[in-house]
């Protein structure tokens, strides 16, 4: 039996998948993960990204991480692509219990999953620092440089920034679904960003699944690794026609 094959038989016998995603599935959205540095970002930044999406410099220079933030972490017409599908279908038909993301672009929401937890927060949502009111995405584009509240406060993303701790509560739930899950399926992360990487430790099943295009730092502990791309594997799935699951 192929990877692929033995997927498909671990959904189809299953009622209690968990997945775990990062970058890997939204850039095949078309959205880049903002720590690659080309040749432009070196032309165009004077820091290194990990530096301008700080807690620290937003605080210090936030005329520069606003201008970062819009040109590199922000992308509107990214369309949700065949990873998002499969997993809002495997959601509908009562197998999927929730999507864990590292991902702030919204994708998997808008492909239609509902029990989505974002672990570095969402662009979608924005915050006055002075007020507390909250904010869509059109306040933070349509600012010339820093956004800022009709009370004259500074309107914050709510995304995790560097120097930052992640939300508690959205934690403790991601903690819950994985300890209770018959498959976790980890796909389009290296693993390499902690505190979010070590929430695979909390599996306690016999079916840990890792899709990623390189090898991962824990290959050797998985069940099954596919190594290729997220969306071809889940659109593979597709293939394979709804009645399989």
């Amino acid at each position: 039996m192929t990877p692929q094959e033995t997927l498909r038989q671990w959904i189809k016998e299953s009622g209690n998948i968990v997945f775990f995603g990062g970058a890997g599935v939204s850039t095949e959205s078309g959205i880049p993960d903002f720590r690659g540095q080309d040749g432009l970002y070196n032309q165009e930044y004077a820091y290194p990204p990990e530096v301008i999406v700080s807690h620290s410099f937003y605080k210090r220079n936030p005329e520069e991480f606003f201008r970062f933030y819009k040109n590199k972490m922000i992308v509107t017409d990214a369309k949700p692509n065949k990873a998002h599908l499969g997993l809002a279908r495997l959601e509908k038909q009562g197998k999927l219990k929730a999507v864990i993301t590292q991902n702030i672009d919204g994708l998997h929401q808008m492909a239609g999953s509902r029990e989505v937890l974002e672990l570095h927060g969402s662009i979608h949502r924005n915050y006055c620092q002075r007020c507390g009111r909250f904010h869509g995405l059109e306040a933070v584009l349509q600012a010339e440089s820093v956004p800022t509240c009709g009370c004259g406060g500074r309107i914050k993303p709510d995304v995790v920034l560097y120097e930052e701790g992640l939300d508690q509560n959205v934690l403790r739930k991601a903690v819950d679904y994985i300890s209770q899950a018959d498959v976790l399926i980890i796909g389009g992360t290296s693993l390499a960003v902690y505190p979010a990487a070590g929430l695979i430790d909390y599996y306690q099943g016999s079916k840990l699944v890792l899709i990623n295009k390189s090898d991962t730092a824990r290959d050797a502990h998985a069940d099954l690794v596919i190594h290729d791309s997220i969306g071809q594997v889940f659109g593979a799935l597709e293939e394979g026609g709804q009645d399989e699951f």
